[in-house]
Order: C-alpha cells, then sequence, then structure tokens
C-alpha cells in the first residue's frame, strides 16, 4: 500500500511538473484583437446578432479571451483555433475577398461551423435549429452563397 501511494505521489509531481513547465512555453498568449476595419453588409441585424455569437470568437477581431486562454495547453489550442479561424473568413477585415464566405451558410446547415468543441465552451453559440437555419440563410443573403437551405 505505501509503494502504490508513493508511485502515485511521484506520478502526480510528474504531471504537475509538466504543466508547469508548459506554462513557460509563449505561444498562446498574444492575444491580439487588431482594430475593425469593415464587416460586411449583413442582410439582417439579427443575422449580425447570430453571427456574434456563433462565430466571432474565431471569425473576427472581437475575440472574446476567457480566463482559461492563458493556460497551457488550452491556450495554445485557442490561438490556434482563431488564427486558423481569422484566415480562412474575418468578419472584421471586410475589405478582401473571403473565398470560402458563399459556403459559410451550408457550413452552418451541416453543423461543421461552429465547431463541437466550441459549442461545448460556450452555450450562447450553441444555437437552437431554427436559430441555426436563420443564420445560415442570413449568412447565404449576406454573403451570395449557392444551394438551397
Amino acid at each position: 500500500m505505501l509503494r502504490w501511494c508513493k508511485r502515485f505521489l511521484v506520478a502526480v509531481a510528474a504531471v504537475a511538473a509538466v504543466f508547469a513547465v508548459m506554462q513557460l512555453v509563449p505561444y498562446g498568449r498574444a492575444h491580439s484583437n487588431p482594430r475593425v476595419v469593415s464587416e460586411p453588409r449583413w442582410d439582417s441585424p439579427r443575422t449580425r446578432e447570430l453571427a456574434v455569437r456563433a462565430c466571432f470568437d474565431c471569425h473576427s477581431n472581437e475575440t472574446r479571451w476567457p480566463w482559461y486562454s492563458n493556460v497551457a495547453p488550452m491556450s495554445w489550442t485557442l490561438e490556434h483555433d482563431v488564427e486558423a479561424g481569422r484566415s480562412v473568413i474575418n468578419f472584421s477585415e471586410w475589405n478582401r475577398a473571403w473565398d470560402l464566405a458563399p459556403e459559410a451558410g451550408a457550413a452552418v446547415v451541416r453543423r461543421d461551423m461552429p465547431p463541437f468543441k466550441y459549442r461545448l465552451a460556450h452555450a450562447d453559440a450553441d444555437l437552437s435549429e431554427a436559430e441555426n437555419i436563420e443564420l445560415a440563410r442570413g449568412l447565404q443573403v449576406t454573403f451570395g452563397g449557392r444551394g438551397r437551405i
């Protein structure tokens, strides 16, 4: 029993040491929110409202950085996700063309966006089925998407 307890304490200390060392990695704490250059001409205020709830944290320069965005390894994941999201479509930099903008509505309908892990952490982004369809249709009108939603 004593031997098991000692091994357990060593394992806990090792995990704590690895966690502490992870905090020394500087990536993931930049938390940049550049200025908003311009936004799309939303088809309605409601579409923008739903997009703010479900999309803006990763696809705009208005990211809300939660407390855990300062703690590795979550900080690494969040920084990566925001960088990737902004590189694909950024609602705060609508002064350039975004190739995937016409596909945004379809991605919402398929539930590819927002991703499941994001919806788990942000209850307000987990839109109801009606809100999901409303957002998808609004994005399609705003960005000239293809197909029927």
